[in-house]
């Protein structure tokens, strides 16, 4: 399983306790005790392990899928750095994607700004399960950058205030 789908889906970090990652999709019960069931899976792409953003469902047990959206990497900027770094252009191989053939000392998403996608993701649950990003939601720390704490006043001859 070259995509490390665990570690992906940690990195978005969704704030359902209840949830499993099985082969390449993300399983979860964003709402507990209730049907409805949230399933995240990777889109495929017209080349052969090449995956182009992803597949956010919402299913009921008994029913099946009731509702889905496609939510692509390129759309919501997730490798826009990485690529420009590498001088990978739009309507290249590799442009926007996660693929097989990466550096193997790097998970496939390198380079990957997750912010995009997981706020996609919160709007479309969001509908579905009302109140269920409030319940539990971890730091939003991953790609962002901490900022200085401000410097403290400075009164009118020159010293710092306290």
């Amino acid at each position: 399983m070259f995509l490390q789908s665990p570690e992906f889906f940690a990195e978005l970090c969704l704030p359902f306790p209840d949830h499993a990652v099985v082969g390449n999709t993300y399983f979860a019960v964003p709402a507990p005790g209730g049907q409805l069931r949230l399933r995240i899976d990777f889109t495929d792409t017209i080349r052969a392990d090449t995956y182009g953003g992803l597949r956010v469902a919402v299913v009921h047990p008994d029913r099946g899928e009731i509702d889905a959206v496609a939510l692509s990497f390129l759309d919501h900027g997730t490798f826009h750095r990485r690529d420009e770094a590498t001088n990978t252009r739009p309507n290249t191989h590799g442009y926007g994607v996660i693929h097989k053939y990466h550096r193997q000392d790097q998970p496939p998403w390198a380079g990957a700004v997750t912010t995009g996608l997981r706020d996609a993701i919160e709007h479309y649950t969001a509908v579905w399960f009302p109140g269920a990003w409030s319940i539990s939601t971890p730091g939003r720390a991953a790609g962002r950058t901490a900022q200085p704490a401000p410097a403290a006043p400075v009164t009118a001859n020159g010293a710092r205030a306290r």
